[in-house]
This record gives structure tokens, C-alpha cells and sequence, in this order.
């Protein structure tokens, strides 16, 4: 009889893990400085590290965390990645992830119509997103070059060196969007990726979105702002993404999904898959796009999606909106803060003008906002990734901060 190891069953331990995550400020102990001969037991592990991993972590639900676009989790997540663990499914390969391949195809059927995309997959996260569009528009479109502003995310630098295309950058105007008189400067498109961003990283703006079709492939990078499409009050702003050939979004941002947890779209599926996928003797199915190996990270949005529908995911990125307009207005009434602009999908940007940036950042407690740079000048910077932000809070921390 083959012997039971417990280390492999649902235990008590987990009520334990549970407990500590409810209260999580044991004291600390030392931990081990080298991989001890035999284990302490699980259990006793719990109790060792739960000082250190939850009584050192940032609370991105905290009141005063209002400063990057990392947003809490709601419960249902945590619960579902509980289930992803305990089976640890690999979208790889279909024997192991029946369920789980179906929940991703249920999330991409019910998500991409309101991005205009045909559909797409998961992935872990919008850097490999935008690497897998990438791709499609190299082989698929067969473009030999990608163009983006100055102000598009690291990640596209990485994508176009990774796949062997020269990189051309576009200047931005005062607040980061892309210029479009540069763009038509550079004269025939015919054979390049356009990539506009929907909600730069520094202040948040929406390039032109106008400027999508000028490429023969146009890609939109819309990890933060692309969830404002499943709002009625605020999808206007991504106007003209639905012409786009792909989209990229992060789904552990807007979305509110764990990490890591992203989603590439098309809008010719069929087309973009012939061109990313591979297959091999012992693949039962295709594997698209560049992960080989993958989690379940649909079950999670899945779940949110069902428990939330779209009213509540609307309703929760329209609250963290509104919050960070309240927040803009009330910078706008101090004599010494100078606000770059008004936020477009949730990023405030200002600067004091008696002391520096970073003085005034160093007053604030820790994690209520971070800083950037626009124009070679320090900004401070609020992402409105944080339903749970008190808004009073934070706006009397900011003044009392000033001299």
C-alpha cells in the first residue's frame, strides 16, 4: 500500500495559514542561515514566516495607499489561487487543465468584444503581452520595424530587441502623449508596428488614438487604461482602440486580478495565431504564444468576473476615477502645489513649488504616492488603483506636509 504523505493533503494548517493572514503580527523569529538538515514541519514554517512575509508587506488596501498602479485583491481571488495551488494546472498541456483552458476561453469570449478584438490569451503579465503582439506583427504583419513615443513602457524597448526590429521613438507633448505631427514626419508606415500607449506610466495620458490604422500594424499598449472600456461613463476616452490589430492589457491592474496575469487580444485571431504558435510531438494542442508552461490565472478573473458582473467592475473603476479627481481638485485649491494636468484615467501628477519634490515625498508616510519624471523634472505621482483610499486622509496628509 503506497504510504499517505500529509504534506500533499488538505491539513489543519490551513485554518492556521488563515488565522495568520487575519492576524498577521506574530513576533519575528530569526531565520535559518542555511538549508537545515531536516524541516521544521509546516505549521511551524506558517508561524516563522508569516512575521516577515505579512507583517513586512506593503497593504496596497491600506487608507493612505494611493501611489502605484498595483491594486488589492478581493477575497475571491485569494480563494481561487488557494484552488490553483492545491492543483497546480499547467494550460500547456489539456489533460491537465481541462477547466481550466475552458475558463479562459469563457474570459476572452466575454472580454474581448469590448476592446473590438476577436480574442486573445492569457498571460503573465503586459511585458509579455506586448512581446506575444509583437511577435504577431513581426510574422503576421510582417513589419520590420516598431515606432512608439518616448513615453511607452520599457517593455516595448525589450519586445523589439528580443525580436531582432530597429526601434524608433517619438517625441511626446508637456504630459507624455505622443506627438502626432512627429509620427506623420516619418513619412511611409507601410512597414512598421505603431504602438500607442492607453495610459502611460508616468502620468497616465491616452496617446492619440486617432493615430491607430497609420501603421500597417498599430498595437495599443493599454495595461492600465484599458479596463475603462467596460465603463459606459468613461469607454469614450479608448475611441478607436477596437481598429487597433492588438491589445495588451494587465489584468493585476485595473482588473484587480493577482499577479501575474495579463491579456494579449487580436482582432484577427486566426491570423496572429498562425504566426505565434508552435507545436510538437508530445503536445496534444498548439502552444500560442511564448509562454510554454502557464497557470490559471483565468480561474481568478473568472470568479471576479462572475461575482463582480460588469456593473461592479465599472462601478470600481469609476469610484477610484472619481477619487482621484478629488484628489486634483483639491491640489488645484493649494497655492503652493503645481498640478501638471487633470487626471485622465486615474494618475495625478503635481510637484510643490517652496520645497522639493523630493522633500515633500520624503514627509509623506510611506506608499501614499511615488514619483516620476516628466521633462527632466521630479514630479509626485497618485494612481488611483485603491477603491479603499480615504481621500480625506490622504489630502490632509499632503497638506500638513507642506511647509
Amino acid at each position: 500500500m503506497t504510504k499517505q504523505d500529509k504534506s500533499f493533503q488538505a491539513d489543519a494548517g490551513l485554518e492556521k495559514a488563515l488565522d495568520l493572514l487575519r492576524q498577521p503580527n506574530a513576533r519575528q523569529q530569526p531565520l535559518p542561515k542555511s538549508l537545515a538538515a531536516e524541516g521544521i514541519g509546516e505549521e511551524a514554517t506558517l508561524a516563522l514566516l508569516a512575521p516577515y512575509v505579512l507583517g513586512e508587506a506593503s497593504y496596497l488596501d491600506s487608507p493612505a495607499a494611493f501611489a502605484h498602479m498595483d491594486p488589492p485583491t478581493p477575497w475571491i481571488t485569494w480563494a481561487t489561487s488557494l484552488w490553483n495551488a492545491r492543483l497546480n494546472q499547467n494550460l500547456l498541456h489539456p489533460a491537465t487543465a481541462p477547466f481550466a483552458r475552458q475558463a479562459e476561453e469563457i474570459v476572452m469570449a466575454w472580454l474581448a468584444p469590448w476592446f473590438g478584438m476577436q480574442g486573445g490569451h492569457m498571460c503573465s503579465g503586459s511585458t509579455v503581452a506586448n512581446l506575444t503582439a509583437l511577435w504577431a506583427a513581426r510574422d503576421a504583419g510582417k513589419v520590420d520595424q516598431i515606432i512608439a513615443s518616448t513615453s511607452a513602457h520599457i517593455s516595448i524597448a525589450k519586445a523589439a530587441n528580443i525580436l531582432g526590429l530597429p526601434y524608433k521613438q517619438v517625441a511626446t507633448n508637456a504630459i507624455g502623449q505622443i506627438d502626432p505631427t512627429k509620427v506623420s514626419e516619418l513619412g511611409d508606415l507601410s512597414n512598421a508596428c505603431l504602438v500607442l500607449t492607453a495610459g502611460t506610466t508616468a502620468t497616465g495620458v491616452i496617446d492619440n488614438l486617432a493615430l491607430v490604422g497609420k501603421a500597417k500594424w498599430t498595437h495599443v499598449d493599454a495595461a492600465w487604461a484599458g479596463p475603462l472600456c467596460l465603463s459606459d461613463k468613461y469607454a469614450g476616452l479608448l475611441a478607436g482602440m477596437e481598429l487597433a490589430d492588438s491589445v495588451a492589457i494587465s489584468a493585476h491592474k485595473w482588473l484587480f486580478q493577482p499577479k501575474d496575469s495579463a491579456l494579449v487580444m487580436f482582432r484577427q485571431l486566426e491570423l496572429a495565431n498562425s504566426a505565434i504558435s508552435f507545436g510538437e510531438g508530445y503536445l496534444a494542442a498548439p502552444n500560442i504564444g511564448v509562454q510554454g508552461s502557464r497557470g490559471a490565472a483565468a480561474i481568478s478573473l473568472l470568479a471576479t468576473l462572475l461575482a463582480w458582473g460588469k456593473g461592479g467592475l465599472a462601478h470600481r473603476i469609476e469610484q477610484t476615477m472619481s477619487m482621484s479627481h478629488t484628489l486634483a481638485e483639491a491640489l488645484q485649491q493649494e497655492t503652493d502645489i503645481i498640478l501638471l494636468a487633470m487626471p485622465t484615467t486615474g494618475v495625478t501628477v503635481f510637484r510643490p513649488t517652496n520645497i522639493s519634490t523630493e522633500q515633500l515625498y520624503q514627509r509623506l508616510p510611506a506608499g501614499m504616492l511615488s514619483t516620476c519624471i516628466v521633462e527632466g523634472e521630479h514630479w509626485l505621482r497618485s494612481v488611483a488603483a485603491n477603491p479603499m483610499a480615504d481621500m480625506d486622509k490622504i489630502i490632509d496628509a499632503i497638506r500638513k506636509a507642506l511647509p
